[in-house]
């Protein structure tokens, strides 16, 4: 059974910075995406930050980029998001997510953990 679970969120003033982190298992097939998403109060959930797991190529919403970095620990099946300068908009709930298909880009992603709070005080 394929387990995803998030730890690193919290609360921090404006200009701060938190790092995510994704424990996985139970994979049968290794998936090629690995992504975070973002959901705040009344809003979509936004795909801000993926990974192509097999070449390591990442991507950023344009809110987040030159801010958030994500990028693996394959040694420890993680996938951490690196947040900085954090603002209040970036307050959320944060979610992460794997897929097998190869379409990094996508929402509806097959697996997803449980979700970690981030709230950005002014």
């Amino acid at each position: 059974q394929v387990q995803l679970v998030e730890s690193g969120g919290g609360s921090v003033q404006a200009g701060g910075s938190l790092r995510l982190s994704c424990l996985t298992s139970g994979y049968t097939i290794t998936p090629k995406c690995m992504a975070w998403f973002r959901q705040a109060p009344g809003k979509e959930r936004e795909n801000v930050a993926y990974i192509k797991t097999g070449r390591g190529d990442t991507r950023y919403a344009d809110s987040v980029k030159g801010r958030f970095t994500i990028f693996q620990d394959n040694t420890k099946n993680t996938v951490l998001l690196q947040m900085n300068s954090l603002k209040p908009e970036d307050s959320g709930m944060f979610y992460c997510a794997a897929d097998r298909s190869d379409f990094c880009a996508r929402r509806d992603y097959a697996y997803w953990g449980q979700g970690t709070q981030v709230t950005v005080g002014e």
